[in-house]
This record gives C-alpha cells, structure tokens and sequence, in this order.
C-alpha cells in the first residue's frame, strides 16, 4: 500500500524518503530483474525515491529517525500497531518530536473494532468485504479479483487524506494522526454499488448490484471475436434497435427502460448475445461508434502495453538507468500547470544513505558508524 501511495506523492513532486530495513523491501525480489533486488514491480513503484537503510531495532539509529521525523512533512507506514509501538514509531512518539507532523498509517481493521491489530494482505481484505464472494455470483466460483485491487484503494485513499490534512496544516498549523484501515476502505468502495436496497430500513432488497454481479455479463462473442460493449442507457439502447432493425424492441415491456432492462437481464444479454453473432467484431465496432455506443475490443494486457492510443498521449517514460533501460507508465492525471513526472529511477537498497545522512548534519565518521552495523546484517 504505501508504496503505491508515496509513488504517487513522488511524482507530483514530493521528495518521498524511503526507509528499509538492511534486508530491504520484499517487492525487490518479486517478479524478474537485471540484477537482484530490483525487480520491474519495485522499479515502478519506487520511482522517483531516495532510499536509506535504517534499522529501527537497533537503538543507534534512533537519533536519525528523530532527525529525519523533525524535518518530515508526512510519515506513512503499513506496521500492525503493536509493532509501530515497540518501535516507537507510533504518532505519540513522533508527534512528540514533530507537533506538525502528519502522521499516516495504513492498517488492516480499523481502531476501536474487535479485528483492530489483525494481519491483513489483499487476499485477506477481499474475503472479508465480500469482494471474493460476489465473485461467485459473477462466474459461479469465489476468487479473488486478479489485482491487488484492496491495496491500491487503499493507497489512493492515503494519498488524498495526506494531501487533505496538508491542506488543513497550511490552514492552521496543526498536524494530525490519520488510520487509513484497509477493511472499512473497501468494504465502502464496494457499497459505493451494492449498497442499493440495504440503504433503506428495513431493507429494500439485498446489498448487490444485480447487473454486476450477473453471470451474463461478460463480453459478447461476436462472428469472429469477443467484444466489449455497454448498451446501457435509454438513447445507447434506442440507437443499438435502430441499428439491428427491430423498432419492436422500443415498446417491449422488457426493455422500454433502463430499470425494465435491469430486471430483465436474462433477456437483455440474451438478446444481445444473440444480435452480436451475426457480425464480425470489427463491423460492430464501427456501428456502435458511429452511433457513440461504448464499445472496445476486448485486449490483453500484453496487448495494453503496445495500445496506439496510450503511445499518442504520451502514456510511457523511457528511462535509462544501472539496471538497464525502464519502461514505466507516467502518470495519468494531468494538470494545466503542475505535471506531475516520474523524478528519477527506484533507489538501489540503502542508494542514498549517505547523502541523507549527511543532509541530517552527521560527520564523515559518524556515518560510517552508523552504516557499519547494516552492512555486517546485509554481509
């Protein structure tokens, strides 16, 4: 999560200090890379940081978490509490040293709940909030969606509360502490949808969007390949019966309106399964454009990486760096007068401790002495 989150603060400009432990991240060995440690997924996520080995257990090393926290805008971190706390990296202890520190942590459960303190991972918080569940009713079997989709909301969440809280402090001077917990984040982007008639007491129905979770939503299979298209309000629906020719479709009770198609999706996608077999997809594409019907074939993402439309705006950096040249993907939002950009390559384990070190006001001797123990753990 915090990954995610602070490389999106880096590339809006923010100078994100990453702290690891002499063993470093573990997402450094996930996936493949040009040499140990810095594997494509850490390349990404990481872009744009500098990197410092701290061993928070060693007690040493203390004074330059208390330097850099005295200096620190914000601190985030992904520690269950308990271990915040015997770290001393808790919001008392920080806030002690940093009054005006914003203080992020991103947890599994939430503070005051009887799950509080529980280890958490993605797969955990999508079981728990029911997204694994409505994954059966989709495909008929409970699976987990094939992204870490609990941990980058959560990220995203983080990063818009640290830019809130930044807002307030600018405001007034105040820093604050902020839980980000991963279970209540999701569970509430997920009702964003299927909260529907459970929004009512007594309820009105059962919290699930039907035509989400409806095993017939799927892509269509066209005369030749799969195709994705939303016929979806009342004008898409009264340009897709113009198009197939069937102006009785306009007044049957099953499909006259959104809601009336809503509750008659067997029908609808049946309809639809049925009209879209007997073109080619790249006949269909054309009509449903034409008449601004959502639509796209359906891709890959080996397909994704080489898409003409992400080359023209400009999707992909080229950068070139120790472990070879990196393709990683900008970032999306853009702004009229502060564009955000990737700020360099991912740090090598412990890259710019010395340089950080130094910025923090300790001596050549002193910085060899607090880097010894970390280079004898890593040995």
């Amino acid at each position: 999560m915090g990954p995610y989150c602070t490389q999106l603060l880096a590339d809006l400009g923010a100078d994100v200090i990453k702290l690891e432990s002499p063993s470093g991240d573990t997402t450094r060995q996930l996936g493949k890379s040009v040499r140990p440690g810095m594997s494509g997924m850490f390349l990404n996520l990481n872009r744009g940081k500098r990197g410092i080995v701290v061993d928070l257990r060693d007690p040493a090393a203390r004074q330059v978490l208390e330097k850099l926290v005295a200096r620190t805008d914000v601190f985030i971190h992904s520690n269950r509490p308990r271990a915040a706390e015997k770290l001393r990296i808790d919001y008392a202890s920080l806030a002690a040293i940093n009054p005006a520190i914003i203080y992020c942590g991103l947890y599994g459960f939430g503070r005051g709940g009887r799950y509080f303190g529980r280890p958490a991972y993605d797969d955990i918080i999508q079981a728990a909030s029911g997204l694994a569940k409505l994954q059966e009713e989709a495909s008929g079997v409970p699976g987990y969606v094939a992204s870490s989709v609990a941990d980058k909301v959560c990220s995203l969440s983080a990063a818009y509360a640290i830019m809130a809280a930044l807002f307030h402090r600018e405001r007034t001077g105040e820093g604050q502490q902020i839980d980000v917990p991963m279970f209540e984040t999701v569970v509430s982007f997920l009702l964003a949808q299927h909260l529907t008639g459970s929004a009512f007491e007594p309820p009105l129905g059962r919290p699930a969007y039907a035509r989400v979770v409806s095993r017939l939503r799927r892509p269509h299979r066209t005369a030749t390949d799969d195709l994705c298209v939303l016929i979806y309000n009342d004008k898409h629906w009264r340009r897709f019966v113009e198009i197939i020719d069937r102006p009785d479709l306009l007044t049957d009770p099953r499909f006259a309106t959104l809601g009336a198609r809503s509750s008659n999706l067997e029908d609808y996608f049946a309809l639809i399964d049925a009209e879209l077999m007997r073109r080619p997809a790249s006949e269909w594409c054309a009509l449903f454009e034409a008449a601004e019907i959502p639509v796209a074939p359906m891709q890959s993402v080996d397909d994704v990486m080489t898409d003409a439309h992400l080359a023209d705006v400009g999707f992909w950096s080229t950068l070139e760096t120790a472990d070879g040249r990196q393709r990683l993907p900008n970032p999306p939002v853009k702004f009229s007068r502060t564009p955000g950009r990737i700020g360099g390559p991912a740090p090598a384990l412990g890259e710019h401790t010395h340089e950080i070190l130094s910025e923090l006001g300790f001596g050549t001797a002193e910085i060899e002495a607090l880097m010894a123990p970390a280079r004898e753990r890593v040995a």
